[in-house]
């Protein structure tokens, strides 16, 4: 039996691929956790950075003891596979009633909390406890459709907690390897959702490798650096960050169609994680719409809401 002999130059080059998809760490709701209460103190949002704490912390614990579930079908996730399709696919899991399941339990986990909720995040809490299976769907379909005006305002963020619990949940059953990477893949390939930031890596093999992070499951997926991840242009590109702009973190704007997607530079600050980084630079999203840039990213724990509650 013969085989293929790689020079050493091809043994490098292979050596130094990076992987299409990343699957998040374990305790990611645990780090985000330490991340928000670090990055509260001193910060002119700190009351609500240390409140989305809380909201990991209940994440985290609801992810370690888990209510009982039944696994995905497997041959639904080989079909997904083989014909290249995310096999947490939002519109097909969100009639699924294992989220719901899972929002009920982060529900009692964050309420438990000491010390006592504010009053008005309690209220919130207990309208989508008491909302009924139809309009919680309803809620999310709106919410991860970007139709944020669908959703009451005062609990799109909880929702919001409790769709990411739930599919960061169901991608412990995803196999990365099954998922083949394609060019330019602006939606991540595990569930189809948005990036919410970039994130630019920092250790070998990968370092200086740029990865997109879902906004619902946390995926990360490879993505090339200097293009646009929305019209994929490659005219240069602005890299914008501002004096009160958190450390390592700028905007990479397009100067053709005007978005622009947050990137955390982990180089610079390693102990940093794209979605709180991203609610503690608010203050450069302000700066970039002045600016005529949009943003597209969305991040579910500060969703602008507006529906009447039901």
């Amino acid at each position: 039996m013969s085989s293929n002999i790689l020079e050493p130059g091809q043994i490098e080059a292979s050596a130094m691929t990076p992987p299409f998809v990343q699957l998040p760490p374990a305790a990611l709701f645990r780090h985000r956790a330490e991340r928000f209460t670090e990055l509260a103190e001193g910060h002119a949002m700190g009351d609500y950075l240390l409140l989305m704490a809380r909201v990991a912390c209940a994440q985290q614990r609801v992810l370690e003891a888990p209510p009982e579930l039944p696994v995905l079908s497997i041959e639904h996730l080989n079909a997904a596979y083989q014909h290249d399709m995310p096999p947490l696919a939002v519109d097909t899991l969100v009639q699924n009633g294992g989220w719901q399941t899972l929002l009920e339990a982060w529900l009692d986990a964050f309420t438990a909390d000491v010390p006592a909720l504010p009053d008005a995040v309690i209220q919130a809490a207990n309208a989508l406890r008491e909302a009924g299976s139809e309009t919680r769907k309803r809620w999310a379909i709106a919410l991860l459709g970007g139709r944020f005006g669908d959703v009451p305002a005062a609990i799109a963020p909880f929702l919001g907690a409790a769709l990411q619990l739930a599919w960061h949940y169901w991608l412990g059953q995803v196999d990365p390897q099954g998922i083949r990477e394609r060019e330019d893949q602006a939606l991540c390939p595990c569930c189809g959702s948005l990036p919410v930031a970039g994130v630019i890596r920092h250790r070998r093999p990968i370092d200086g490798v740029r990865y997109l992070v879902c906004s619902l499951c946390a995926a990360e997926w490879h993505y090339v650096r200097l293009k646009c991840s929305h019209c994929l242009s490659t005219r240069e590109l602005d890299y914008l960050h501002f004096e009160e702009t958190p450390h390592g973190i700028k905007a990479e704007g397009c100067p053709e169609c005007h978005t622009y997607l947050k990137q955390l530079y982990l180089e610079q600050t390693p102990e940093g994680e794209p979605l709180t980084a991203d609610l503690a630079s608010l203050d450069l999203d302000v700066r970039l719409d002045q600016q005529g840039y949009h943003r597209l990213a969305p991040n579910l724990l500060l969703a602008p809401g507006g529906g009447d509650e039901e």
